[in-house]
């Protein structure tokens, strides 16, 4: 049986696994503190305390820290505070854009069913060309940002002819409610909640506008100082990712604890998701440069980027 086989199966019939012990001394870090977002299937993990069981036997401490979104935990990575992260698809452009010291180590290919652009369920806008201007809230370089750039271009409304509305989802939930914005291009659970409780009406998925992706991120120095362990982390994410692709209803369980939302809109999310971790190929690389691409031609990022130069390369198995 190949080894990265046995480590999924192992995790997922939840039997304790040893893994080679890492290359040197100095590869083993005090901790690893991951940044995590509200949702995913990320408080199933923590739940099953999976990732504390591979890396406590080797010293290793984990700790979990929670972000509203992707730009905040990327930029505690930036700073050091923060050594592993996930995020959607626009946060590391806008932070390798700033000569953030990151690192794309692994990827999430997502289907698009969990990120929308939604209406009120009364409003006349019913496509996208109807967006003009429009007040539209977003959260300020997240994957949502992008989805907006994206769905204005393919239907041919400038960007200056809307209202930008940048807001994080909180606030966005809110002016959603009241009414002081006309649309909201806004992800999982947010998404399902809006659709759920107050009717929303989806104007276009991801899927719909472009292919997009999520990362797994790591800090430059963390990548450089402990390979090892960044490659048993996205291990460790890739046999979760497997087993939470047969067991919705535990992870969907697991996020309405920890996080409060109703467990029928978390139970829309998780069935809509694609928990699969994967290297990152020359695809991957692609769809990233297209969105780098399209922010400079706006002037959305204050430089052209070239986003092959911040992707480690991770070799499952080895």
């Amino acid at each position: 049986m190949y080894r990265r086989q046995f480590i999924q199966l192992a995790l997922v019939s939840g039997v304790a696994i040893t893994l080679p012990s890492l290359a040197r001394a100095e590869d083993k870090p005090k901790e690893v503190r991951i940044g995590t977002q509200k949702g995913g299937f990320f408080p199933a993990v923590r739940q099953r305390r999976t990732v504390e069981s591979v890396f406590g036997p080797l010293g290793i401490e984990v700790k979990w820290v929670d972000f509203q979104f992707g730009p905040p935990l990327l930029e505690a990575i930036n700073v050091g505070s923060v050594d592993f992260g996930f995020v959607g698809d626009s946060p590391p452009i806008f932070a390798q854009a700033a000569n953030a010291r990151i690192r794309y180590v692994a990827a999430v290919k997502s289907e698009g069913n969990t990120q929308a652009i939604i209406v009120p369920k009364e409003s006349a806008i019913k496509t996208l060309a109807d967006l003009k201007g429009k007040r539209i809230a977003f959260g300020k370089g997240s994957s949502a940002h992008n989805l907006l750039v994206a769905a204005l271009e393919k239907a041919g409304v400038p960007w200056t002819d809307i209202t930008p509305t940048p807001l994080a989802p909180a606030d966005a939930t809110a002016a959603f409610v009241k009414g002081s914005i006309d649309a909201w291009s806004i992800w999982d659970p947010y998404l399902s909640l809006a659709e759920l409780k107050e009717g929303a009406r989806v104007i276009a998925f991801d899927k719909d506008i472009h292919k997009p992706n999520a990362f797994y991120i790591a800090g430059t120095e963390f990548v450089e100082k402990y390979p090892s362990v960044v490659a048993r982390l996205n291990s460790v994410f890739a046999s979760e990712g497997a087993w939470a692709e047969s067991h919705h209803e535990a992870v969907a369980k697991a996020q309405a604890e920890a996080t409060g939302v109703d467990i029928q809109a978390v139970r829309r999310f998780v069935n809509r998701s694609n928990y699969r971790v994967v290297p990152i190929d020359a695809d991957v690389i692609r769809s990233q440069q297209a969105i780098a691409d399209r922010f400079a031609r706006l002037n959305l990022i204050p430089r052209q980027i070239n986003v092959a130069d911040i992707v480690w390369k991770w070799s499952p198995g080895t």
